[in-house]
Formats: structure tokens, sequence, C-alpha cells
């Protein structure tokens, strides 16, 4: 007798995602067709009583309909280890409730619900900071505190993004020149004078040409396809949030070279789903908190993202992990 397979999300209220554009619901969507009977649950239905995670879980059904999109049965209190499978989705701010939500999903983790993505990662690998293990990949970075050290960053590459390291949607992203007067002010706001972490990158020109291409990769193999984010006319963000258009295209040589060098890498620590930021040929950012673009090339290539995830979720399940084996139960 085949048992039924359980799969869990904690995400942000699902009646008011974008329906169009959520990645998670492509997801929830995909592993449904597969067989998965669906739970849900929100940040604030997490807690650990005696050391055991435990949650409450309300059953989901999804439909692929923009008017009706889910039902939602009565929350039940339990052990999340109830659970196969856990997407963990809640979108950033990543701050200290976010880290203390991934303390709780270790210890599910440890009694053997696979997490998607590992809690461990989602603390360790910030956006922005974890391209520093990447150095190859990636164009001149600085991260420090010290005023002094971004100006002479700035008089060395004449032209630099600066933004902070806990920033999501294209939030408080600066570019400098050299000539600018305001760069002294902008160092002093994002370091907190000096007392905050902030990153500055080599500005790449090619963002104007060619935008900020979202690289998803499953499993630690890129899908064939990128989402370039092409800044709009009024504004130098490759974000969506920000107002930029989402124009898919198929991968370059470059960026296959990249995915190759990150994805395995990542695959391997368990992060099974990940967005590479790519600009002119450099990766920005890596992102694995809640990656998004699924709906977006679905539409534009047909292509079935959520689907293919869910694979790589049934290969952990059954020990076939391209990376690091799934916890046992």
């Amino acid at each position: 007798m085949t048992t039924l397979k359980r799969l869990g999300v904690v995400m942000d209220p699902i009646g008011a995602i974008n329906y169009v554009k959520d990645s998670t619901l492509a997801m929830l969507l995909a592993a449904q067709a597969r067989g998965f009977a669906l739970s849900y649950l929100e940040q604030r239905d997490l807690s650990m009583r005696d050391g055991v995670a435990c949650g409450r879980i309300r059953p989901l059904t999804v439909r692929a309909d923009p008017k009706d999109w889910f039902t939602l049965g009565e929350a039940t209190p339990g052990p999340l280890s109830a659970l196969d499978v856990l997407l963990m989705r809640k979108d950033p701010p990543f701050d200290t409730e976010y880290i203390y939500s991934t303390y709780i999903l270790e210890r599910a983790e440890e009694a053997g619900v696979l997490l998607v993505n590992r809690p461990q990662g989602l603390r360790d690998m910030n956006e922005k900071v974890y391209t520093a293990w990447f150095p190859q990949c990636c164009a001149p970075t600085l991260i420090t505190r010290d005023m002094t050290e971004m100006a002479a960053f700035l008089r060395e590459h004449s032209k630099v993004v600066v933004k902070p390291l806990d920033g999501m949607g294209g939030r408080s992203i600066f570019v400098i020149e050299k000539s600018d007067l305001n760069a002294r002010v902008v160092f002093e706001t994002l370091t907190d004078y000096g007392h905050r972490f902030a990153i500055a990158q080599r500005y790449l020109p090619e963002i104007a040409i060619s935008g900020d291409a979202r690289v998803l990769v499953v499993d630690g193999e890129a899908i064939p396809y990128a989402l370039a984010r092409m800044p709009s006319a009024e504004d130098h963000r490759g974000n969506l949030a920000a107002g930029a258009k989402g124009v898919g295209r198929p991968l370059n040589d470059r960026e296959r070279w990249l995915a190759a060098q990150i994805g395995p890498a990542l695959a391997a620590k368990g992060m099974l789903f990940v967005g590479l930021d790519v600009i002119g040929g450099f990766v920005t950012e890596i992102n694995v908190t809640s990656p998004t673009g699924i709906r977006e090339l679905d539409k534009q290539f047909g292509t079935q993202i959520g689907d293919l995830l869910i694979a790589a979720v049934e290969r952990r399940l059954h020990g076939q992990a391209r990376g690091a084996p799934p916890a046992s139960r």
C-alpha cells in the first residue's frame, strides 16, 4: 500500500499573492498534480515545544483559477514531522523573526522532514555576501563598514553600486559616480556612520542593454532560460518590484558556466531552488530564500519549472539526490 505523501509550505498569506506571478503557487500546483497532499502554514503558525517543531497545519487545495486559486481547511496543531516535505517560502525581510523560524524548521529537519531550502543554508547564505564564496563569478566587490574604504573603492572604479546587506526588491540601491557630491552621504546612510556593513560593487553598464538576468537553478541544474529584468527609463534598478520589465531569453554560454560553478555546490548543501542574479556575465546576488520567476518563464517558454522542482524533491525523498542525501526518517 502506497503511503500518501504530504508536502507543507510556510508562506505569506496565500489569499494576498499575485496569482499571475507567484512562484510558490506554481510549486504547489505541481506538487498536487504529482500526488502530494498539501498543507499550509504561515510564519505565525510555527512553534516549538520541548524541542519538538510544531505548527498549526491547515489542509490546502490549489487550483489554476485566477479568481479562486485555493481552499483552506481547519487548522490542526501537531508536529511538523507529520510532513514529508516542507517548503520554506516566506518572503523577506530576512530579520530576526526569520532566523528564529529557521531554528524551528531545523528541528523539523532533524526529525526527518525534507526542508526546501535547508534552514542552515537559509541562515548561512546571505544573498549578497555569499557571492564571496564564488569570486571567480563576480565583479570587484567590497563589503565593509569603513566609509573611507568605500570612497577609495569608488575612486578605483569610477562608478559603483552600493546597497545594504539586508535589502530586498531594489530597496536602497544607489549608483554613484566618482564626481557625485552625495557619495559621502550615501556611505554614511548605508553604514549608519560606520556601524553597519554594506556592499559596494563595480557598476556593470550592461544592465542598461541586457538587464539584470535571473537564472533559476533546480537541484544544481540551470533552467535553460533567464528572465532578464530590464530597468525602466526612469530607474537604474533591475528589480521587478522597482518597475523593471521581465523579458525571457535563452541562457548564454557565460550564464551556463556561472550556473555550473555555483549550482552543484549549493545543491550539495541542500539548496534545491536558487536564483542567480547576473549582470554583464557576473553574479551579483545568490537568492536562496524565496526566488521567483517561475510563472514568467513558464508563460514565455512553456517550461514547467515547478514540476522540475517537485521531481527533484521526490528524488531526494528516495535518496537519489545529486548532492547530499536527505535526512533519515
